[in-house]
């Protein structure tokens, strides 16, 4: 299981997943609002995801984890 994790600190825009979605790479899990910019966190791989640790207008740090996939 992988676990994905915001490279920045920012806000959470959109959540574009559930628990259960099969997912693609590079396929976008959620857009964050980071410095007045939207930025796509994409799948680093392949999977289907396990569990949404976020919601949107939540405040993330970097290191913070997102979605686990499996």
């Amino acid at each position: 299981m992988a676990v994905v994790r915001a490279e920045m600190a920012g806000k959470v825009l959109e959540v574009c997943v559930v628990a259960g979605d099969a997912v693609n790479e590079d396929q976008d899990l959620v857009i964050i609002e980071s410095m007045k910019m939207q930025i796509p966190v994409g799948s680093p791989e392949e999977g289907t995801v396990q569990k949404v640790f976020v919601t949107p207008d939540q405040f993330l740090n970097e290191g913070d984890p997102i979605v686990e996939l499996g």
